[in-house]
């Protein structure tokens, strides 16, 4: 293959990220095949242009790079090493790029045991939201031998607006997703709690933001969350359940490195609360539903 030559590119999890990932890739002039556990998000893919395989396996088949972005480790370790699993035929020297948010312990587990097989593992994590994906925009936060950038490296600049190599090992890249994660949920449960007293104290939530937007207790959670709010439209473009997970995991980290973490902890309880009221597939914003139930404020689209 010649030295300007893109490798075949194999993207694993075609949800709202993976798809638009995939989508950049494919847009960038790449060989894209596509594989998810929904039928219906490989046929979508297929439409679009891209291929289509029915497992890890048969999509890394003859791929040069394997993009996994899937919702947490467990699936990154099925992906990897599970049935059909992409390490029953990844070429040896490919690399695996792991865009899934994870604690920095288990990415550096899984890099290990993938670089031990002669391929190369990539922590890379990502950030920006489905819109980016879809642009090749994103932000990702990655650390791995200088061996996997080299590899992963052409693939990355289709994704990503900003690329941050923040280390030379697996682990480095998950720890920087970890702090993101904890700030962007603290500021989703700041900001739904503002929202809901603003409610509770009669204002008009519309000018509500548009003053708060302007001013210094802006956040870009805020000014990106809190729309759905007003617009009383919960559908998921994160949902509540990934910061019990990604919180959860920030709570493991502090705990184990006898750091007091109250704010991520408060955090986590009320997405915990969201969760088992019932919104946990919902928009994570529906923390602020959460707020309302509690306190009989009123928020657009709700029933009182």
């Amino acid at each position: 293959m010649p030295e300007t030559a893109k490798p075949p590119v194999a993207v694993v999890g075609l949800g709202s990220m993976g798809f638009g990932m995939a989508t950049s890739l494919k847009r960038a002039g790449f060989d894209v095949t596509g594989c998810d556990v929904s039928a219906d998000a490989v046929a979508r893919f297929v439409k679009d242009g891209g291929k289509g395989a029915k497992t890890p396996a048969e999509a890394a088949r003859g791929a040069g790079i394997i993009v996994s972005v899937v919702v947490n480790a467990a699936q990154t370790e099925t992906i990897l090493f599970g049935k059909d699993g992409v390490a029953e035929t990844l070429a040896r020297d490919a690399v695996f790029i792991s865009s899934a948010t994870m604690d920095p312990d288990v990415a550096r587990r899984l890099a290990r045991e993938l670089e031990a097989t002669g391929r190369h593992y990539l922590d890379a994590p990502i950030s920006g939201g489905a819109q980016r994906a879809a642009q090749g925009e994103l932000t990702i936060l990655a650390s791995g031998s200088p061996a996997a950038f080299a590899k992963a490296r052409p693939a990355l600049g289709a994704m990503a607006a900003k690329l941050y190599e923040l280390g030379d090992a697996a682990g480095q890249g998950a720890a920087f997703k970890m702090i993101n994660q904890l700030l962007a949920g603290v500021h989703i449960a700041a900001a739904s709690e503002a929202i809901t007293f603003a409610a509770k104290q009669g204002l008009d939530l519309q000018k509500v933001y548009e003053v708060i937007t302007a001013s210094a207790g802006n956040s870009w959670m805020f000014e990106n969350r809190m729309p759905h709010v007003i617009a009383g439209d919960y559908k998921p473009r994160s949902a509540v359940e990934i910061f019990v997970k990604d919180l959860g995991i920030v709570q493991d980290m502090a705990r184990n490195a006898r750091f007091p973490a109250p704010l991520a902890s408060a955090a986590l309880q009320m997405f915990l609360m969201a969760s088992a009221s019932g919104m946990g597939r919902d928009d994570d914003a529906s923390v602020a539903r959460l707020y309302a139930r509690i306190s009989g404020a009123q928020l657009p689209g709700e029933v009182k």
